[in-house]
């Protein structure tokens, strides 16, 4: 059987994937650049909303198993990843 945690960091993805899949379609529908560039800057946020909502579901998960160092660790690293794209 599979943890609660690991169900939904999969669902999590799922909908990330559906979401973009569907962005897709609208860009190819509306057919203008203008347009299309919103659609696309929509998608820049739903992005890092997912893979922090993923890593915290995923940490949670594992949170007796791992120390809050290591825990502390992987934040920054988030961190480093967000303010990188946004740079």
């Amino acid at each position: 059987m599979w943890e609660k945690a690991i169900l939904g960091m999969a669902a999590l993805r799922i909908l990330s994937g559906s979401v973009e899949v569907l962005a897709a379609l609208l860009i190819l529908k509306v057919n203008e650049v203008e347009k299309a560039l919103l659609i696309n800057s929509g998608l820049a946020i739903v992005g890092p909303i997912i893979l922090i909502t993923t890593t915290t579901i995923g940490l949670l998960g594992m949170s007796d198993r791992v120390s809050f160092a290591k825990i502390a660790w992987i934040l920054v690293g988030i961190s480093c990843i967000l303010v990188g794209v946004r740079k």
